[in-house]
């Protein structure tokens, strides 16, 4: 049996073919169809307006506002291309439709499917060339950056928003766009995802530096995140950040900076011929799952006695890190298992790449920032992801609120 929406929809099909009508194309069903739906929904809203259906307003009553016909309008479609409605009036001019605003032209849900393929990474051109393909009707990639223009207030909002008191950890990572500015050049991006004490995952911010930074740049970027409400941070975790660990007890005095072990132990491979991969993989494993700090450093001698003449590098490369990898083996498995590694940061990121690699460089650092905006803005639309992130981290959350017992925010201070 079926639904009203499909005996509806079966209607219109047969109404169609009866009158010789297609379903697509200029004059075809989707064109009627949405016609006939705008419409409707039109007069159910100056009925509620006036208080009154056509023609039966209660004699004797206070208002004398009635219909006052109506008036041709065509608005963009986001399946049928350009549609030809017909707006109600009201004697008074007080009726302020919704479903089809004043001076609106093209329906919301165009703005937002073109909202939602620039940030999957479709160029301008790409998305006039596939209005046109799918849906009959012609934008403009001067109409289509207009559209993606009118994020860049609400980004800046994004960008300045309070933030959280504290947050269990935070990560850091960054990728390089291509700006032209005078002349082609890459510029890195920093994001920052937050984890908030109820374990929920949040995008931060995003700062565009210029390729040389250092602790200055770092401070200003603390900074910001601090103004914004941000007192307190346990672990900050980054992996190679020039000048970021000396500048974080500046900001944070009790933060801990932790550098991402799984980096490390790529990077230690990179410094080793492929031949001895599987016996340095063996011989780095007890320094990074070590009990304590003293343990780790006894398997890193060990290192040093087995390889350090051969893979010199390699061992300097730890020694170097150690003093930002050694915070983790304090903790327990619950805390060590998730401030180990930047992977959160990096999956970040991939999708910041997927969405500006078919650009291959920006015009501006704005234009290069609203894309980026725009993926963080579509990231998990159903919230799925958050749900599974937040139930992942739930026996580390509690972890933590035991081991920072102390700094853990109250009722009063959250």
């Amino acid at each position: 049996m079926l639904s009203p929406e499909q005996a509806a929809a079966a209607a219109m099909v047969a109404e169609a073919k009866a009158r010789g009508l297609a379903l697509t194309g200029p004059d075809g069903l989707l064109k009627l169809f949405t016609k006939n739906v705008l419409e409707t929904a039109l007069n159910e809203e100056i009925a509620e307006h006036l208080r009154h259906e056509r023609r039966q307003a209660e004699p004797g009553r206070e208002s004398r506002n009635v219909r006052n016909g109506t008036r041709p309008k065509t608005v963009i479609s986001d399946a049928a291309g350009e549609v030809g409605i017909n707006v109600s009036r009201d004697r008074e001019s007080t009726f302020e439709p919704q479903i089809v605003k004043k001076r609106q032209r093209r329906l919301t849900e165009v703005d937002e499917i073109v909202l939602s393929l620039y940030a999957k990474g479709m160029t301008t051109g790409d998305i006039s060339a596939h209005f046109a393909e799918i849906y009959g009707s012609s934008i403009s990639k001067e109409t289509i950056s207009r559209i993606t223009d009118k994020v860049v207030a609400e980004m800046q909002d994004w960008a300045n928003r309070p933030l959280d008191p504290a947050y269990v950890a935070v990560f850091i990572g960054a990728i390089h766009v291509k700006v032209r500015d005078g002349q082609v050049a890459n510029r890195p991006v920093y994001a920052a995802i937050g984890v908030t004490i109820g374990g929920r995952k949040d995008v931060l911010g995003l700062w565009m530096g210029t390729g040389g930074e250092g602790a200055k740049f770092w401070m200003s970027v603390l900074i910001d995140l601090k103004n914004r409400g941000v007192a307190d941070v346990f672990f900050l975790v980054c992996d190679g950040l020039k000048g970021l660990p000396e500048v974080v007890t500046n900001v944070w005095p009790r933060t801990i900076v932790q550098t991402c072990i799984v980096h490390l132990i790529r990077n230690t491979f990179r410094l080793a011929s492929q031949r001895d991969w599987d016996a340095v993989k063996r011989d780095i494993k007890p320094i990074y799952t070590a009990p304590n700090p003293d343990a780790a450093l006894a398997a890193l001698e060990d290192l040093d006695e087995k390889w350090g003449k051969k893979y010199g590098a390699m061992i300097r490369l730890w020694r170097n890190a150690w003093e930002e990898f050694v915070p983790f083996l304090d903790y327990d498995v619950e805390i060590r298992g998730m401030i180990c590694s930047t992977n959160a940061i990096e999956s970040l990121n991939a999708r910041y790449r997927r969405a500006i690699r078919a650009r291959g460089h920006f015009p501006t650092e704005q234009a290069a920032m609203k894309c980026l905006y725009l993926v963080t803005r579509s990231l998990d639309p159903t919230g799925t992801g958050r749900a599974r992130w937040t139930m992942r981290w739930k026996p580390v959350i509690n972890a933590f609120a035991i081991t920072f017992g102390d700094r853990w925010p109250t009722a009063e201070t959250y």
